[in-house]
């Protein structure tokens, strides 16, 4: 099934306290594994999730900017905690506190990805939902071109308001 066919709904579902979903993708973003819990929130079988993108499972909220910082972490070989509203197959989605770092060879040579991703705090999804929602009004106001700019800025703007970094910034919410 592909993404672009799924009609959001309104429909949440939220993870158990003692579930951990976890997948592993190689370089180029593709999922080469997922666990049953994936299976099990995305609605997808094993069979339709390997070898596609992990961005299958990308909701239609979330901003583009999160997945730039995202990837800006990987790039440069560091880990990354990240919310995220993921897509189910059947539309519902579900939030997750994720933690992607990239995975290494015996030398050291990054060779894809792995996530782990567990249920976040309410009250952190409370913060960051409506601020998804304005960095993907920014988004949409500025355009394709520069929309990822445009909601980095603003994000940039926040965090130094609040004089913390992007990882302090999601560590804190998920202490609340």
């Amino acid at each position: 099934m592909a993404r672009q066919h799924i009609q959001p709904s309104q429909n949440e579902r939220v993870m158990r306290d003692d579930d951990f979903i976890v997948s592993k993708t190689d370089l180029k973003g593709r999922l080469t594994y997922g666990n049953q819990i994936f299976i099990e929130f995305s609605g997808f079988t094993e069979s339709e999730c390997l070898g596609k993108q992990h961005n299958l499972i990308r909701h239609p909220d979330m901003p583009r900017c999160v997945f730039k910082l995202l990837w800006q972490h990987l790039e440069n070989g560091q880990e990354i905690f990240a919310y995220v509203k993921n897509l189910c197959k059947d539309g519902s989605f579900y939030w997750v506190l994720a933690n992607v770092t990239p995975s290494r060879d015996a030398q050291g040579h990054v060779v894809g990805y792995y996530s782990v991703r567990r249920k976040p705090n309410a009250k952190a999804v409370s913060v960051i939902a409506p601020l998804y929602r304005e960095l993907l009004q920014i988004e949409q106001n500025a355009g394709s071109r520069d929309a990822i700019a445009a909601s980095l800025s603003h994000m940039h703007n926040l965090l130094q308001e609040k004089g913390v970094s992007y990882e302090r910034f999601i560590l804190d919410l998920q202490a609340l």
